[in-house]
């Protein structure tokens, strides 16, 4: 099967399967071959898992061929973040030399449901280590070494899930799941040319995942397009008993939905902050693509604290998740650089009645925002303020990661556990990714959905396919 499938979108992928134009064998293998081959070279790769792919491939061009098609992804490969339990010996490292051989015989619920869909899991893919629940401030903090983005070698993928952006940018798997508590699933979205989904708070089961944030942690896709995104999250979507957080009713993806009037979205006062101004143009000119079938109105929000609350949050919970690493000298043993010894043992000192405190005014912020938003159909912002940073550099000056407006819609999306959906913009002067993100009401992910399809089948930013390594 020639490579230039690799970069095909999973309704064309499974066109491909039904009309017998290529096998899950091949389509498989062609994935396998790919991650072998550049994985490393994009340190985007940890483990290849070529015979559990290959026996879920042979099962879906058996069942495939009796004619018991279980769906759009039947056959379609995949890569997981490693923080994703794997059994059958498979190594889930968390991204963490500490964890580096450490293993689960059970699989996350994510992982059964994708394998139940005909999926063949492919590879376990890089991230930053414990998610970035330790802090960090430098690319390095990675088992694997800092993911390389496709677009340019020097530059960073972003955010905990940067071996799954990496990997579906450069075409060695057709989606991959990561993982959100902060901008993890959004910025490599952003960094890579990608559609990035973070869905509803308790949307998608999270057993088996490493928690890191119990009431921010979340889990999505990475896909080509927004359309992927709702394909893969209706397999993904459903209450699960073994975590309690997950919300009755599955999400069943329309790909036709619209409201049957014009979208109206909001855009939050001074949300661009200090953009850079190829953020700021292509954001702009998003906008006018929309004009269409969508009106865009200025939206002020209630002067609250929405960054600190989401920041305590995120403090105090990861500091209860890793207490018993803390307390043996764990963070010692990580990668990342520069940091050793400051930020991970700042987060047990939160007062507790500071965390309660932001549980509180979280609840005020989730009730204001809901009010606000009750009006839209989402509210749109640049994804990131800036497109990706250099591999070599620390980030901790930079608006992608300071508290200020850049984070806005980060820390009001995550702290009030709403979906949001970033799409590709366009490039930079240096032909960089840029992202435009739609954040809708709970639940409502065919909304911010519906929205960003409609971009993108007004625009070709999508389609756009970085070089090969070597070209």
């Amino acid at each position: 099967m020639p490579d230039s499938f690799a970069f095909k979108p999973i309704r064309e992928l499974a066109a491909l399967i039904a009309s017998r134009e290529v096998s899950p064998v091949e389509l498989t293998q062609t994935f396998l071959d790919r991650l072998e081959e550049f994985g490393p070279h994009y340190n985007s790769l940890v483990t290849l898992t070529a015979e559990r792919a290959y026996q879920t491939a042979r099962l879906a061009e058996s069942d495939i061929a009796a004619g018991r098609s279980r769906g759009l992804l039947h056959g379609i490969p995949w890569g997981a973040k490693d923080l994703l339990a794997t059994s059958g010996g498979i190594p889930t490292t968390w991204g963490a030399a500490p964890f580096k051989d450490q293993k689960f015989d059970y699989d996350a619920t994510v992982v059964s449901k994708l394998e139940a869909a005909g999926a063949p899991l492919a590879g376990k893919l890089a991230m930053i280590e414990l998610a970035g629940g330790m802090g960090y401030i430098h690319p390095d903090a990675s088992l694997t070494g800092p993911p390389k983005n496709p677009w340019d070698t020097g530059r960073w993928t972003g955010g905990s899930s940067s071996g799954s952006g990496a990997a579906v940018a450069a075409g060695l798997v057709p989606f991959a799941i990561g993982s959100e508590t902060w901008g993890s699933i959004l910025i490599p979205a952003n960094n890579c040319g990608l559609a990035g989904l973070r869905p509803t708070y308790g949307r998608v089961s999270r057993y088996g995942a490493m928690a890191l944030c119990w009431t921010l942690d979340k889990l999505g896709p990475l896909c080509l397009t927004a359309d992927d995104c709702g394909i893969v999250l209706e397999a993904l979507s459903g209450p699960d008993p073994k975590d309690g957080s997950t919300h009755p009713q599955p999400f069943s993806y329309d790909p036709d939905f619209i409201p049957g009037r014009r979208f109206r979205i909001g855009i939050i006062s001074g949300v661009m902050g200090e953009a850079a101004d190829a953020v700021r143009e292509n954001f702009e000119t998003a906008v006018s693509v929309l004009a269409d079938v969508a009106d865009f109105e200025e939206v002020r929000l209630p002067e609250l604290p929405y960054v600190e609350v989401t920041s305590t949050v995120l403090m105090v919970e990861s500091a209860s998740a890793f207490e018993d690493f803390l307390a043996e000298g764990g963070p010692l043993e990580l990668s990342g650089t520069g940091w050793h010894g400051r930020s991970p043992y700042a987060r047990p000192a939160v007062l507790a009645t500071d965390y309660i405190k932001a549980l509180r005014l979280r609840g005020v912020i989730a009730r204001e925002v809901d009010g606000v938003m009750s009006g839209y159909d989402a509210l749109a912002a640049p994804t990131a303020m800036n497109t990706a940073t250099p591999i070599d550099e620390e980030f901790r000056s930079r608006s992608m990661t300071s508290a200020g407006a850049g984070d806005l819609m980060g820390s009001i999306g995550n702290g009030c556990g709403l979906p949001s959906i970033s799409v590709p913009s366009g490039f930079d002067g240096d032909g960089l990714p840029t992202g435009i993100q739609f954040m809708s009401r709970a639940y409502d992910e065919n909304v911010c959905l519906a929205i960003a399809r409609e971009y993108q089948a007004r625009t070709e930013w999508h389609r756009q396919r970085p070089p090969e390594p070597g070209l």
